[in-house]
Order: C-alpha cells, then structure tokens, then sequence
C-alpha cells in the first residue's frame, strides 16, 4: 500500500511538471498552435573592412521579452525577392546649400537595380509635394529631382510628411524605405518647447509607431534648414536628435555632420547603398493578442561581428483577424 502510495505522488509530480512546461504558450496569449508569423526587413552590418559572413536562419535569435520565438524563414533580400520601394523625401525648407549634393543623389537613384522603384518627393505644408511616384525609370526620377524652395513654408512638420507619405504607400510586396532629407525641425508649432535644453517631438514617436505598423525603414540625412528656427542652437539639435530617434526606432541608419552642411552626400549614400545590399527577410511565429498592435523584439545573432537592425516593434494582427 505504501508503494502505491508513492507511485501515485510522482505521477502526480510529473503532471504538474508537463503543466508547467506548457503554460508559457498559454501565458503568452494562447497555444502555440494559435501563432501565426509575422515578418520584417532586417539589415546585418559588420565592422567596415570585415567581410560578410554566411548568415542561416538556425542562428538568428528572436525574442519578445524573454521568450525565445520561432524563425521559420531567413532569406537574403535578392533574386526574385530583391523588391524595393525608396522614396526619396527632401524638404521643402532646407538651405539653398543643398542644391551642391543634388548630383550625387542623383548619381545614387541611377545607380539603382532594376528591382528598385523610386519615388520622389518633397516636405511641404505638413503632406508631401509628390513629383514622381514609384518608378523603375531611374533616370525619370533622378531628372525630377529639383532645388528645394528654401521657404518655412506653413505647417510644416517633416515628421507629419513622412506620416502622410506612409498612410498612403501603395500596396506591394516590395521592402518599404524612405530616405527623409531634412534638418528635423518642426515649424508646424504644434508642440510647446522649451526655449533651451533637450526636448522630444511627439510626431516624431508618432511617425516610428506608424512605420513599425507599415513596416518602414526610415533613414535619415541632415542638411541645414532656413528660417530662424535653424539659427536657434537648441530647436537644430532636438531636430537632429528626433531625427536620429526615428532612424533608430525603425531600423534605418542616421547621417550627419554636427550641424553642418556636408562637404559631400557621397559617402552617405555610398553606406546607404551597403544597407540596401545587406539586408534580408526574416519571418517568425509570434502569438497575437486579443487586439491588433505592435509587438516589441529584439533581434540578435550568434554569429561573431554582426549587427541585425531592424524597427524596434512588429505588427501583430489581433487574435480575431488571424483565425
């Protein structure tokens, strides 16, 4: 009987050992059957003069919080799937200064493979002047770019611009990028700021959580504004500063010298282009919520001397949409 006994209470344990293990999947939202995946552009970068090594999907980690999840697909960014759509966005208020690097940013939209579609346009009026749609005729969009206006202009918000070019990206299955030319100053006035010191811009967070939803990489390139808002020291740095934010956020890189006007675009867009053919597609099962919205990870490899970016939080349809 006593034997018995003890039988009986390790059976015991062990089903509350198999309990426990599975919970995890029913804390995180459901069963693990109910993940559904997701996927996102990420970009591996090494050290500059170091070779890429092979990168294979058993060696990308990805996470949300401590939970390790599934990678059920890594794919470089080529072949039959090396679609892109760059939008390259300038604004309208920049310095007259800007005109010297235009040859070279013309030089890099030609330079485009023809798995890229550029589009064109400009930040004005918190929207954006649209004077090229999504083209593989580089040389069409390279010959539409112009000089900015060099005018403040009213309401502007390099920060709403880009909102505006997002909501209203055409549907494809191409990487969304957007190069934003800009000194990251607000003139819309919609915010109040401190006449010194460090300050955030509200649209600028609103912009990274929009790009994270449409799963937009967004890199930035200063160049100096007019207006006396470019004059004050503080309103030019926080500029920077946000834009340098919303790079990071969405997992795009961030070029500037100080608060100076480069001597030339090129090594920008020389690193830019090395983003562009160093990405890949990674594809993984997540659990969704009750609602649909934005699911931090963290991306990281095992292999030594490489760096994955990619935008700080995923998209996740809620629970009703994915069934």
């Amino acid at each position: 009987m006593k034997f018995a006994t003890m039988r009986l209470f390790y059976r015991l344990l062990a089903m509350a050992g198999m309990l426990l293990a599975i919970s995890p999947a029913y804390a995180s939202g459901g069963p693990a059957e109910a993940a559904i995946p997701v996927t996102m552009t990420v970009t591996a970068t090494v050290a500059d003069g170091k070779r890429m090594p092979e990168i294979d999907r058993d060696d990308v980690v990805v996470k949300r919080g401590k939970e390790r999840l599934r990678v059920i697909n890594w794919v470089p960014a080529q072949g039959n799937r090396a679609g892109l759509d760059l939008f390259i966005l300038i604004d309208d208020a920049s310095d007259a200064r800007l005109g010297s690097q235009l040859s070279d940013l013309r030089q890099f939209i030609n330079r485009q493979p023809s798995t890229t579609a550029v589009g064109i346009g400009y930040i004005r009026n918190g929207g954006v002047q649209m004077v090229q749609p999504f083209t593989t005729d580089h040389a069409q969009a390279a010959g539409v770019v112009r000089m900015p206006l060099g005018n403040a202009g009213a309401y502007n918000s390099p920060y709403l611009s880009v909102i505006d070019l997002m909501n209203r990206w055409p549907a494809t299955q191409n990487r969304r990028e957007v190069v934003m030319i800009t000194d990251g100053v607000d003139r819309a006035h919609r915010h109040t700021y401190p006449r010194r010191g460090l300050s955030t811009n509200p649209d600028a967070d609103t912009a990274s959580a929009v790009a994270q939803r449409t799963g937009t990489i967004i890199h930035t390139i200063y160049t100096p504004g007019v207006g006396r808002w470019h004059r004050n020291y503080w309103r030019a740095t926080n500029g920077q500063l946000d834009m340098v934010r919303l790079s990071g956020k969405t997992g795009g890189e961030s070029y500037y010298l100080g608060l100076q006007m480069p001597v030339s675009f090129a090594p920008y867009l020389d690193s830019l282009q090395r983003v562009l053919n160093s990405q890949y597609l990674l594809s993984f099962n997540t659990t969704p919520g009750k609602k649909p919205g934005l699911q931090p990870v963290t991306l990281s490899t095992e292999v030594a001397g490489v760096r994955l970016a990619t935008y700080d939080a995923v998209w996740v349809p809620g629970q009703a949409a994915s069934e």
